[in-house]
C-alpha cells in the first residue's frame, strides 16, 4: 500500500536540475526506486563528442545506482535527459525542449549550483542567481506546475548568528535585481572587481550569489507554489541508497579523506564549535516531502504570500561539535584504515591563523618536500608540494565556517516532519534527532574507504589495511620520541649557554 508521499508522485513529471551532482543522484535513486513517477527530467550540460542521454546511460554503472537497477533492471527508462547549462543567458535549453517541460512538468527540483566557495563572482552569479531568475520565468510558462522546491543552503545567510526560517534581505549590499542589472551590463571582469564592494560582509561568492538567489525567488516568484529548502553541509549517506555514499571531496569527508591517509595533519578547526552536517539521504528526503507540502498547500488555496523557508541541520538535541567529528572519525577510520597511507592518521586542530601556517609548514611544507625529494631522486614526479598548496589555500577559505557556530531556527522543517504519517517518516526519514552519530560515522568510514579510495571492502584488504596502520603507529611514536629527546638537547644545549654566559 502506498504512503501519502509515494502516492503523490504516482505518474508526476518531474523537472531536476543539478542531478548530476551529489544531492541530485540521491533525489533520482530516491524517486525510481521508492516511487511509480511517470517520468523524470534532468538538465544535463552538453559535452562534446557525447550525447546527453549517454551520459545518464553511464549512471548505470555508478554504484550508487546499483541496488536499483538490482530490483528494477529498466528504471532508467523514466529519465530523458534535457540539454541545456545553468551558466548560459537562457540556461541552453532548446526552444523543442522548452515546450515539451512547459506542457508536462508538474514538479521542478532546482538544485543546480557552483559550489566552490573561491569561484569567481561572474560565475557565481550565472550559475547561483541568474539561473534562479530563469527557471523561475520557466515555471511560470509551466501549465501543469504543482510544487516547486529552490535548494539553497543554511549558510545562505551565514553573516547572522542566528539563521531564520525568513529572508534574510537586509544583510545583502543591493537588491537581487540591481546586482543582476550591473550583470548584464558590465563584463566579467569588472564584476569580478567589484567583488569585495559587492559581497559586504559575506565571506565568499558562494554564500553571497546563494542568498542573492533567495532574494530572487522573493521577488519574482509571486504566485508560484514554491518552497526553500536551505540544508546545511551535506555529508555521505546514512543508509540509502547505500551506506556511507559519496562521491566528492568537499566539507568535513575530504578532511577525513586526507587524514585516513596521513596526508592532511594540521587544520585551522575550533573543536568546540559545532559541525553543521547533515546526510545526503536525508536531505533527498526533506526534499522529496517539501515538494509534496508545497502542492498540497497551493490545493488547498493555502499558498503563503512569501515563499516558506525550511532550514535543515542538526537537531538541538544530537549536536555535533567539531571535536566530536574528529574523536568519531579516528575511532571508527582505525576500523578501516586505508592500504594506501603514507603515515599514521592524527589530526592536529589548530583555531590561530598564524600558529596553523607555522604548523602547517612543519607538518605539511617540510615532510611533503623530502617526499617529493625522494620521487624525484627515484624518477617520479613530485606530487606532495602542489597538493599540500591546495589545501592550505582551501583550509583558509574554510576558516570562517570552521571556527565559528551558528544557530538554525527549524520550526517549519518540525511541523513538516510531525505533519508526515508514520510510513512517510520510515520511508523519507530526515530525523536528525535519533540520528545515531557513531552508527553514522562507522557506516561513512567504510563507505568513504570503498567510494573515495576505490579499495575492495574484502578481508584481505582490510588486514593489509591493518598491518599498514600497525606499523605506521610504531613508526609515528618512535619519530615522537625522536623529537621530544631533540627538543631536550636543545633546550640544554641553550640553558648551558646561557649559564656560561653569566
Amino acid at each position: 500500500m502506498e504512503t501519502d508521499i509515494q502516492s503523490f508522485y504516482r505518474e508526476k513529471v518531474i523537472f531536476i536540475t543539478g542531478a548530476t551532482g551529489f544531492v541530485g543522484k540521491v533525489i533520482i535513486e530516491k524517486l525510481l526506486r521508492s516511487t511509480d513517477v511517470k517520468r523524470i527530467y534532468v538538465l544535463i550540460r552538453p559535452k562534446r563528442g557525447r550525447e546527453v542521454q549517454d551520459r545518464v546511460s553511464l549512471w548505470q554503472k555508478d554504484l550508487v545506482f546499483q541496488p536499483l537497477l538490482d530490483a528494477k533492471p529498466t528504471a532508467f527508462d523514466k529519465v530523458r535527459a534535457i540539454a541545456g547549462d545553468c551558466i548560459e543567458p537562457d540556461l541552453g535549453i532548446s526552444e523543442e525542449d522548452r515546450k515539451l517541460l512547459t506542457s508536462e512538468v508538474q514538479i521542478v527540483i532546482h538544485g543546480a549550483a557552483t559550489v566552490r566557495f573561491n569561484q569567481s563572482l561572474h560565475v557565481a552569479l550565472a550559475i547561483n542567481t541568474r539561473a534562479t531568475r530563469l527557471m523561475i520565468q520557466l515555471a511560470k510558462e509551466m501549465r501543469n506546475l504543482q510544487s516547486y522546491v529552490h535548494v539553497s543552503t543554511a549558510f545562505s545567510n551565514c553573516v547572522a548568528d542566528y539563521i531564520e526560517e525568513r529572508f534574510h534581505t537586509e544583510l545583502l549590499t543591493r537588491s537581487s535585481d540591481q546586482v543582476l542589472s550591473l550583470f548584464e551590463k558590465k563584463s566579467s571582469d569588472e564584476i569580478d572587481e567589484m567583488t569585495t564592494d559587492l559581497l559586504g560582509p559575506f565571506p565568499n561568492s558562494y554564500t553571497y550569489t546563494k542568498a542573492l538567489g533567495e532574494d530572487v525567488v522573493l521577488r519574482e516568484a509571486e504566485n508560484l507554489p514554491i518552497c526553500i529548502f536551505r540544508p546545511a553541509i551535506i555529508i555521505a549517506s546514512f543508509k540509502e541508497p547505500t551506506s556511507g555514499w559519496i562521491d566528492n571531496l568537499y566539507g568535513p569527508i575530504a578532511i577525513t579523506y586526507g587524514v585516513a591517509y596521513g596526508v592532511l595533519r594540521v587544520v585551522l578547526l575550533d573543536v568546540k564549535q559545532q559541525n553543521s552536517v547533515v546526510p545526503v539521504d536525508y536531505c533527498a528526503n526533506m526534499a522529496l516531502a517539501l515538494a509534496r507540502e508545497t502542492a498540497q498547500k497551493k490545493a488547498s488555496q493555502q499558498n503563503p504570500s512569501t515563499p516558506p523557508i525550511y532550514n535543515f541541520a542538526p537537531s538541538e538535541g544530537n549536536l555535533l561539535t567539531y571535536g566530536d567529528f574528529r574523536a568519531k572519525a579516528l575511532k571508527y577510520g582505525s576500523n578501516y584504515p586505508v592500504t594506501n597511507m603514507i603515515w599514521y592518521p592524527f589530526l592536529l586542530c589548530i583555531r590561530c591563523p598564524w600558529l596553523f601556517s607555522l604548523a602547517a609548514f612543519l607538518l605539511h611544507t617540510v615532510p611533503g618536500y623530502f617526499i617529493d625529494l625522494a620521487l624525484k631522486i627515484s624518477g617520479r614526479k613530485p606530487r606532495l608540494g602542489k597538493i599540500y598548496e591546495k589545501i592550505h589555500t582551501t583550509i583558509k577559505v574554510l576558516g570562517p565556517f570552521s571556527c565559528r557556530s551558528w544557530k538554525f531556527e527549524m520550526a517549519n522543517k518540525e511541523r513538516l516532519w510531525q505533519s508526515m504519517s508514520r510510513e512517510d517518516q520510515t520511508i523519507f526519514n530526515f530525523d536528525m534527532l535519533h540520528l545515531d552519530w557513531d552508527q553514522y560515522f562507522s557506516r561513512a568510514l567504510c563507505g568513504m574507504r570503498l567510494y573515495l579510495g576505490k579499495e575492495p571492502p574484502t578481508t584481505q584488504s582490510y588486514i593489509q589495511g591493518q598491518k599498514r596502520l600497525r606499523m605506521f603507529h610504531v613508526i609515528h611514536r618512535l619519530a615522537q620520541a625522536l623529537l621530544i629527546y631533540l627538543a631536550y638537547l636543545t633546550i640544554r644545549t641553550l640553558l648551558k649557554l646561557v649559564s656560561n654566559l653569566f
